[in-house]
C-alpha cells in the first residue's frame, strides 16, 4: 500500500536558507544495520551481535565484503521460524549465544546488542537484554543495545543510534575540570590523528573523540564540554550530550578545505585561539587542499549534479561541490534536514538552490529525468533503473569519475 502523498513547498527559515520542498511517499532506503561496518573498525575491543535473520546475516556479510572463514567484529544471532512462532525462549537462545561469544573472544570489553527489523516485529526486548547481561558479565564487559532497523530511518542513522546509546555510559568529568573539546562522530583513524595534531598546533590540549578506539577510553562530559559534530545525521546523540550539559560549537561540516578551515575556526574560537596561531596550524594544510582541488576542479566546473536523499550528507557535499569545485546544484534531496545543525552550510549554498527533504521517488525520478544532470548521486536502489536509461549509456560518467577522484590531502573526507 502506497503511502499517504503530501508535496509541500515549504519556505525555510531565515533571509539566507532556500525554500524546502517536503514530499512524504515512497522512499528508497537503506539498512541501518550497514553502520557497523565503519563503526566496529573504530572501537577496537567492541562486539556488534546483531539480533536478526539471515537476511541481516547475509547483508553483513556482502556489504563488509568478508569471508566466511574470518572473524570480525560482528555477527548475527539467527531468529529462526521456532522463534517467530514463539515456539522457543528467545530471551534464553539470546542469553547463550552471547555467553558463547565472550568465552571464544575473551578480548571483547564491549558488547552491542542491535536490534533490526526480524527482532523488533517479535517484540524482542534488547534493553533488558543488555541489562540482563550486563550485570552477568560485569565488569569485564559492557552490554549496550541499541536499534539499526532500517525500516523509519537511513543506513547512517545507525552510528547515531549506537553513539545515543553510549553517551549516558561516559564518566562525568571531573569537578573543577578546565573546559575540554570533543570530536564526535566515527573518523578513520588516519583522519583523527590528523585533527589531533591541528588542534595540539593550536594549543588546545583537553581534546577527546566520541567514540573512542578502546572502550576504557570513553572520554568524560559535563557542563565544561564544548563538542564539534563531524557528521550531520547525529541528532540523537547532540540532545544525548546537552542532557549531560555539553554544549554544541557551530560550524559548517568539515568536507572541503572550506568547511574543514571554518569547523576548526568554530574551536579555535571558542577555546581564545589567537588569529596568528590559528593561521599558523592551519595554512600548509589549507594550501596543500587548494593545489589538490584544482585537478578535480577542471574536470567537475559547470557540470551539473543531482542528489536523491540518502545519508543525510547531501548538504555538505553539495555545499563543497558548488563553492570549491564550481558544479551547479540541480537539487539537494536529504531523507531529513536538521536546521539547526545545518544553519552554517545552508547560509552557503548558492541562492536559489532547490532543496528536498524526504521522498516521493516517484516525482523525484521524474524530476531527475527531465533535468538530465550530469551527474547523480543516489542509493544503490536507484542506480540500476538510471543506468539503464538509453541517454546514461551512451554518455561516458565512469569516465569522468575516475578523472575527478579527490586527492586524499583535498579536504574532503572519505566517503563510506
Amino acid at each position: 500500500m502506497n503511502a499517504p502523498l503530501l508535496t509541500t513547498p515549504v519556505p525555510a527559515s531565515g533571509c539566507a536558507a532556500p525554500p524546502i520542498l517536503r514530499e512524504r511517499g515512497q522512499r528508497e532506503v537503506f539498512c541501518g544495520l550497514t553502520g557497523i561496518m565503519w563503526l566496529h573498525r573504530k572501537i577496537q575491543d567492541a562486539f556488534f551481535l546483531i539480533v536478526g535473520s539471515r537476511t541481516c546475516a547475509h547483508l553483513m556479510q556482502s556489504a563488509a565484503g568478508v569471508m566466511i572463514f574470518a572473524e570480525p567484529r560482528f555477527a548475527t544471532a539467527i531468529i529462526e521460524e521456532k522463534d517467530l512462532a514463539g515456539l522457543a525462549d528467545a530471551n534464553a537462545e539470546l542469553d547463550a549465544v552471547v555467553e558463547r561469544l565472550l568465552a571464544r573472544r575473551p578480548e571483547i570489553r564491549m558488547l552491542f546488542l542491535v536490534g533490526s527489523c526480524p527482532s523488533e516485529v517479535i517484540k524482542l526486548d534488547l534493553s533488558r537484554a543488555a541489562l540482563r547481561l550486563g550485570q552477568r558479565f560485569a565488569p569485564q564487559v559492557r552490554v549496550l543495545n541499541y536499534s539499526g532497523s532500517g525500516i523509519e530511518t537511513t543506513f547512517t542513522q545507525g552510528e547515531d543510534a549506537c553513539l545515543t546509546a553510549l553517551v549516558p555510559t561516559l564518566p562525568a568529568e571531573p569537578a573543577g575540570a578546565a573546559a575540554s573539546l570533543l570530536v564526535v562522530g566515527v573518523l578513520a583513524d588516519a583522519v583523527e590523528d590528523q585533527f589531533r595534531r591541528l588542534f595540539a598546533a593550536m594549543g588546545i590540549t583537553h581534546l577527546a573523540f566520541l567514540p573512542a578506539r578502546r572502550a576504557a577510553d570513553m572520554p568524560a562530559v559535563g557542563p565544561q564540554t564544548r563538542y564539534l559534530l563531524v557528521q550531520p545525521f547525529l541528532g540523537e546523540t547532540a540532545r544525548a550530550l546537552e542532557n549531560r550539559g555539553a554544549t554544541r560549537l557551530a560550524a559548517p561540516f568539515p568536507l572541503g578545505a572550506e568547511g574543514t578551515t571554518a569547523w576548526l575556526r568554530a574551536a579555535a574560537d571558542a577555546f581564545g585561539v589567537t588569529d596568528a596561531a590559528f593561521e599558523a596550524a592551519v595554512a600548509a594544510p589549507r594550501e596543500r587542499a587548494d593545489k589538490a582541488l584544482q585537478h578535480s576542479r577542471r574536470a567537475l566546473r559547470g557540470r551539473r549534479i543531482f542528489f536523491f536523499p540518502d545519508s543525510q550528507l547531501e548538504i555538505p557535499i553539495a555545499r563543497f561541490l558548488a563553492r570549491e569545485l564550481e558544479m551547479e546544484l540541480v537539487e539537494v534531496g536529504t531523507p531529513y534536514l536538521h536546521k539547526e545543525h545545518l544553519a552554517a552550510d545552508l547560509a552557503l549554498l548558492p541562492a536559489g538552490v532547490q532543496l528536498s527533504e524526504g521522498q516521493d521517488v516517484d516525482r523525484q525520478l521524474d524530476r531527475c529525468l527531465a533535468a538530465a544532470p550530469d551527474i547523480t548521486v543516489c542509493g544503490l536502489g536507484l542506480a540500476n533503473p538510471l543506468e539503464a536509461q538509453p541517454a546514461r549509456r551512451a554518455r561516458p560518467d565512469h569516465e569522468m569519475g575516475d578523472r575527478a577522484r579527490l586527492h586524499p590531502d583535498s579536504g574532503l573526507r572519505a566517503g563510506r
